[in-house]
């Protein structure tokens, strides 16, 4: 409990370090009593809108659903809804009720100290703030771009503003959901999908446990390298880096972990860092990642306006790979960028062939490729 207290005040300090540890260490039911408490607390000024167990009801019926939805609709990602939502909705839940929690507690603080009109100000902060602390919440349990967060948590008021419209006989519903029979009663029957939801959370804790144990060991560069992978997805870059690179520092031959650390680098426009890991990648095997090393080096020369050297390295991986809607649209570039044109719109044009006839799992991600390759044409 002394744990969940910290994270709840890292909130205001570090949002995202203290979102990646609720997701780690957090407590879904410490986050339902604190969000309730601070609901109890706004019963003063607020009473009259709402009883103190309804933001909770909310934030678990409408507006984390709506949220995860609208994730999986603008994700690239194809996981499949009811996988995702089994997987994502309660870390998402906890992780959104301490951000609730967080911005709303000074307002239940100051709600018997200050006028209406300063109140209702306040209110409107709180929200706005609820909806920063959100957007650390969404990158981290998704490990999606910010551009997206920032879509999803700008867009996840739609749910909410479906449920106002719908208040009337909603809030029927949920007084005839209230009556201890019917709790009773979707206990009774629902006890397994919600064991199934909790323990989908604690099992992500206990590898990360096993992870954080492991990587005690001096000699296991193994769990340094998927400590980095998680750091990675929720874009939390430097500590990535420190695992990634205490996994060379262990195991110099840890081919993975050196590809990583040259598309951290190259993201950060680190090019001479870059291009570094990645000959060393190339020295240690250059079929990696299915020859895609040959594509990231080839893309690491165009952004360094080296288009004669990136066409070879390009031209290598489509001999190898010569479907993939990525590869084709930088062949399609290094070309553009050398004058011949011909050539160019030739590949864009296999680009957007290749992401059509992708299979569908991947078709979204080639969808991006598809897109780029037409503007170009």
């Amino acid at each position: 409990m002394a744990d969940d207290l910290k994270f709840l005040l890292r909130l205001f300090t570090q949002p995202a370090a203290a979102m990646s540890d609720i997701l780690d260490r957090g407590s879904l039911l410490f986050a339902a009593c604190v969000a309730i408490a601070v609901s109890f607390l706004l019963q003063g000024p607020l009473g009259h809108i709402f009883s103190f167990y309804t933001p909770l009801l909310i934030l678990a019926a409408i507006y984390v659903p709506g949220t995860l939805l609208l994730s999986k609709i603008l994700d690239r990602k194809s996981q499949a809804a009811s996988a995702a939502f089994q997987r994502d909705y309660a870390p998402l839940l906890t992780c959104t009720a301490m951000a609730w929690s967080a911005a709303n507690l000074p307002l239940a603080v100051a709600a018997r100290l200050i006028p209406a009109p300063v109140f209702v100000y306040l209110a409107g902060v709180a929200y706005l703030y609820f909806l920063v602390l959100m957007f650390f919440a969404v990158r981290t349990v998704f490990g999606t771009e910010n551009v997206t967060a920032f879509i999803v948590v700008s867009l996840s008021w739609l749910p909410l503003v479906a449920a106002a419209w719908l208040w009337g006989p909603f809030q029927y519903l949920l007084g005839w959901l209230a009556s201890p029979f019917v709790i009773l009663y979707a206990i009774y029957y629902f006890r397994n999908a919600g064991t199934d939801l909790g323990a989908g959370f604690r099992n992500r804790q206990q590898f990360r446990r096993s992870l954080d144990a492991a990587a005690v060991n001096p000699h296991d560069g193994e769990a340094q390298y998927q400590l980095g992978l998680i750091y990675q997805q929720r874009r939390q870059l430097t500590q990535a880096i420190q695992r990634f690179e205490a996994a060379v520092a262990i195991d110099p031959g840890l081919t993975d972990a050196h590809y990583q650390l040259g598309c951290i680098a190259r993201q950060q426009g680190r090019l001479k860092d870059a291009l570094t890991r990645y000959q060393t990648v190339l020295d240690q095997d250059e079929k990696h990642h299915q020859s895609e090393i040959l594509r990231e080096l080839g893309a690491l020369y165009i952004d360094a306006n080296q288009f004669e050297d990136a066409r070879a390295e390009l031209a290598r991986y489509i001999e190898r790979r010569p479907y993939d809607p990525e590869g084709l649209y930088y062949m399609g570039e290094s070309l553009r960028a050398l004058e011949r044109t011909e050539e160019a719109r030739e590949m864009y044009q296999r680009s957007i062939e290749a992401a059509r006839a992708a299979p569908s799992y991947l078709r979204r991600a080639a969808a991006k490729w598809s897109r780029l390759a037409q503007r170009r044409l």
